[in-house]
């Protein structure tokens, strides 16, 4: 079967040189032929980065010349995603786009809908849709196995170094637009993007060393369960305490924490668990290989249209301006 003739636009996100080493992993998938990078900062900063290694850097006019070139991995800073992305959308290529999209929802809307006119595949960025003991707990619920979801609890918080805090705050909704949109994707894959009510609770904890909103919490309502979504940069252990709780009629998975490596266990109300006793029991699964090696085999498949690509440009467009309430944020 013929490669994938693919490149990268951008290397100023935090997730692209992992993404680059996944794409070259799988040789007789893709043939990647080179890097762009036009911000001279980060071209400067992590060009000499492992995962470059022997590829050409481009200017964007050589990019967009390569003959029989299909597809872009779109991994600018944050700020720059959209119209990065959208530049490709407009030429033609399918892309792989990291993740969040922009602060600009309408610009964000804006994209997908071309795409989807353009009939263009966009496969965002959301590496724990593939993290194993979280697609573990997501179909247990999304199969019926816990019953009637009438509650999700999620949390994911670092104690940020302040070199990494200070690049949060050049983000208006600071923690909670990076960190959030991961979480409400999860509550959306069980419960759908159709809740009744989004409130947010934003907090700035050390505003006199930066001035970020560090400490945020959103409270997802739907007609018959209730979801937190809890994010901040400041917590000691904050890694550990990373975790999806989903909670139904006949049962309770959670995982703490989310990765590294995560533990995962079940509660059945069929099991008749004791009310005042902990009677979950711990459950394994196979353990990650790589953190986007499905997600770059996924894209390739939709590409070649063998698969369908299930977070289709609508749910996108949905998950993002959740995201965006959840910061605070205007989404008209």
């Amino acid at each position: 079967m013929e490669r994938i003739k693919i490149a990268q636009l951008g290397i100023g996100h935090n997730h692209g040189e992992e993404k680059m080493k996944a794409f070259r992993k799988y040789p007789e998938i893709f043939d990647v032929v080179g890097v762009c990078e036009p911000d001279p900062v980060w071209l400067e900063r992590r060009k000499d980065l492992p995962g470059y290694e022997g590829l050409p850097f481009l200017t964007k006019e050589e990019l967009f010349s390569i003959p029989g070139l299909q597809a872009i991995s779109v991994e600018a800073d944050v700020k720059d995603l959209d119209a990065a992305a959208l530049e490709c959308i407009e030429r033609g290529y399918h892309i792989h786009m990291d993740k969040p999209g922009g602060e600009n929802f309408r610009e964000f809307e804006h994209l997908m809908t071309l795409a989807k006119k353009k009939r263009r595949v966009v496969q965002m960025g959301y590496m724990y849709r593939y993290n194993p003991a979280i697609r573990y707990a997501l179909d247990l619920a999304i199969e019926g196995k816990l019953g009637e979801i009438f509650e999700i609890d999620t949390q994911m918080s670092t104690g940020h170094p302040l070199e990494f805090r200070q690049w949060l705050s050049s983000f208006s909704c600071g923690t909670m637009y990076i960190f959030g949109c991961h979480l409400l994707d999860m509550i959306f894959q069980v419960l759908g993007p159709n809740y009744q009510k989004l409130t947010p609770y934003l907090r700035k904890t050390r505003p006199e060393e930066v001035d970020l909103l560090d400490n945020a919490l959103a409270v997802v309502e739907y007609p018959k369960a209730t979801c937190t979504v809890r994010t901040t940069s400041v917590e000691v252990n904050g890694f550990g305490r990373r975790q999806l709780v989903i909670c139904g009629t006949e049962g309770t998975v959670e995982v703490k924490p989310l990765e590294g490596p995560p533990t995962i266990s079940v509660s059945f109300a069929k099991d008749n668990p004791p009310p005042w006793n902990d009677a979950k029991q711990f459950v394994e699964v196979p353990k990650m290989t790589g953190r986007y090696d499905i997600m770059v085999q996924d894209f390739a498949a939709y590409i070649r249209d063998e698969k369908r690509n299930p977070f289709d440009y609508d749910y996108e467009i949905a998950l993002q301006k959740a995201t965006l309430a959840a910061c605070g944020l205007p989404t008209d």
